[in-house]
């Protein structure tokens, strides 16, 4: 989930990288009270509590994972925005805190201190960013992703011309209203002036002046898939934007880039912030001693394995760097990605059924490549969930990245996931048995809101899914688990450079040299894992690894306390019924009610 330092957003982030990621956003399932349990059915309602405060901040968001009547809405940038949500978050944490007290389930307590963190993680962000900060964000990416939540063919047709309305909003067409992107420059006049607050990266400002044209453009080619362009005052409202983007565009090159800092690193205070956001229990420090372990290990692996992809392909060069360049070599056209892909999911369905490694869903899994604005908005491949409160049969997306727009002048396209053996691992993982089941466990057996929408941490989501990909790696070819290997190493690379860099341990460009050389990303890849590192998300991307060591921690204990009693499937499909409660809290679940249950069985 990529970060954004506009505080009236939602835990101070519009979408996932990556995951993320981004999701578009990473959402909240809710099952239908008929299917829910008492327990969870009451949770939900001290939940609400949270997501109307949220939805008066965010609409967009909140309209997202499901709430209805939004759809017109648009976030509030009006003066006095954060005095407003800081209001709004308080009283919903005081609220709840109330409950809590009166509250006897001790399930319902639980979740109930998981709404109340969120209530309080968020407010303590929010200080920090507005103690800090200047307040400046990516408004243009903002108003491609409130548009395209309501452009999308699992959106029922009759919410679409909703966009028109909330296009009015953002350019201040609509009686009693002013464009957004002269709200943000307000709220960023207002405290230019402060020489306490830092003001956004150099690089970060670049950005996303190189990815604009990628926005308006993906509005307008929306409107003309769903023929929203024909509606009385569109041509008037894309005109309007257009008009507004290029000036937002101008006043960033005369205003904000000419002061933009040097030096991409967060105070320690906030990028430690952020590492406790996404869910890290442990300092940076040991994390990168961790992480360089397994880096090690994981080139060491590649070494060993790579000679036998050689030998079955007949290249003549057997180290491992050398066999990924030409494994990379033939790439699929662009006709070829999809079916491929299709083709590597259904594999992998066979790998889950035999080795009955998790429960699946009788609904098939949907993929597709991304736009040309969803490239510039989240380069990685990400998994887009559906809305999952008050779904009525949406499905997630695995959405297929294939360059990075807004790289400006450094290199952007990517040939890491567009070759036969690259798709495996990362079907595996935003696909099955990774994002996609996670999410569909959460919806089809139903958990509450507290623990998936509000328990939302980086660590559990991304663990997962590289704990899913160890699940297939040993049942597929030579070549994807080479690959499987290479996605491990970037994830330990992730795990010690994003720290070494916001720490000031490691330059950019030995960063660089890191992850094309040694990780063998191509240039484009690497420059978006760098800018993720160090404006897009700093921090996330530590949760990958460091996710998925927790995750073994926690099957292994569970291996030596069960012995011949422990049962893959039925362990794994456990761990994502639980939805995405943080590392120290699924393994006491796993302590003290899966262990116990399966110690009874005969």
């Amino acid at each position: 989930m990529q970060s954004t330092r506009l505080t009236f957003l939602p835990f101070g982030s519009l979408v996932r990288g990556g995951l993320v990621a981004g999701l578009a956003v990473f959402t909240a399932a809710s099952a239908s009270a008929a299917d829910q349990a008492d327990w969870i059915t009451q949770s939900n309602r001290h939940a609400q509590v949270l997501l109307d405060a949220t939805a008066k901040v965010a609409p967009e968001f909140a309209g997202r994972i499901g709430v209805r009547g939004l759809d017109d809405q648009i976030a509030d940038l009006t003066a006095g925005n954060d005095e407003r949500t800081r209001a709004l978050t308080t009283a919903a944490r005081d609220e709840l805190a109330k409950r809590a007290m009166i509250e006897t389930d001790p399930r319902v307590q639980q979740d109930l201190a998981i709404l109340i963190k969120s209530a309080n993680d968020r407010l303590t962000s929010a200080a920090l960013n507005e103690k800090l900060t200047l307040p400046y964000g990516n408004v243009p990416q903002l108003i491609f992703f409130g548009e395209f939540s309501l452009l999308d063919d699992q959106i029922e047709a009759a919410r679409r011309p909703a966009a028109l309305v909330r296009l009015k909003r953002y350019t201040g067409l609509m009686p009693g209203t002013k464009p957004i992107t002269e709200l943000a420059k307000d709220r960023y006049n207002e405290r230019v002036g402060n020489p306490a607050l830092l003001p956004p990266f150099k690089g970060e400002v670049e950005n996303h002046l190189a990815a604009i044209s990628q926005y308006a453009a993906g509005i307008h080619k929306l409107y003309a898939k769903y023929g929203i362009d024909k509606l009385d005052g569109a041509p008037a409202a894309l005109a309007a934007l257009d008009a507004q983007l290029t000036d937002y565009a101008a006043w960033l090159r005369s205003t904000v880039l000419p002061h933009a800092r040097t030096d991409a690193r967060l105070p320690a205070e906030l990028y430690a912030d952020n590492l406790k956001n996404i869910g890290l229990d442990i300092s940076p420090q040991d994390l990168i001693k961790k992480a360089q372990l397994a880096f090690a290990e994981y080139r060491n692996e590649m070494k060993a394995l790579a000679p036998l992809v050689a030998k079955e392909h007949g290249f003549t060069d057997p180290d491992y760097r050398a066999v990924i360049r030409e494994l990379k070599k033939s790439q699929l056209t662009k006709a070829e990605v999809e079916p491929y892909y299709h083709e590597i999911i259904g594999k992998i369905e066979e790998i889950i059924r035999r080795e009955k490694i998790v429960t699946l869903p009788d609904r098939p899994m949907q993929m597709r490549i991304a736009s040309d604005a969803e490239n510039a908005a989240q380069p990685a491949p990400h998994f887009q969930p559906p809305p999952l409160i008050g779904t009525k049969g949406e499905q997630g997306v695995f959405v297929l990245t294939t360059s990075n727009p807004g790289a400006g002048g450094k290199a952007a396209s990517f040939d890491d996931f567009t070759y036969k053996a690259g798709a495996w691992t990362l079907t595996a993982h935003e696909g099955r048995p990774g994002h996609d089941l996670q999410f569909a466990a959460m919806v089809e057996r139903g958990v509450s809101l507290a623990r998936s929408l509000f328990a939302f941490n980086s660590v559990n989501v991304e663990g997962w899914a590289l704990y899913a990909e160890a699940e297939t790696k040993p049942f597929e070819p030579l070549d994807g688990q080479l690959i499987a290997l290479q996605h491990r190493l970037m994830r330990s690379a992730r795990a010690m450079l994003d720290p070494m860099l916001n720490l000031g341990l490691i330059t950019r460009e030995r960063g660089f040299e890191i992850l094309t050389q040694d990780v063998c990303l191509s240039e484009g890849m690497a420059n978006q894992e760098l800018d993720r590192y160090t404006f897009r998300s700093p921090g996330q991307a530590c949760a990958y690894f460091y996710g998925y060591t927790r995750l073994m921690e926690t099957r292994t204990a569970t291996e030596l306390a069960l012995g011949k009693k422990f049962d893959r499937q039925t362990f794994n499909d456990f761990v994502i019924s639980e939805g995405l409660l943080p590392p120290e809290l699924l393994a006491k679940a796993v302590r003290e009610k899966f262990i116990p249950a399966q110690l009874k069985k005969e």
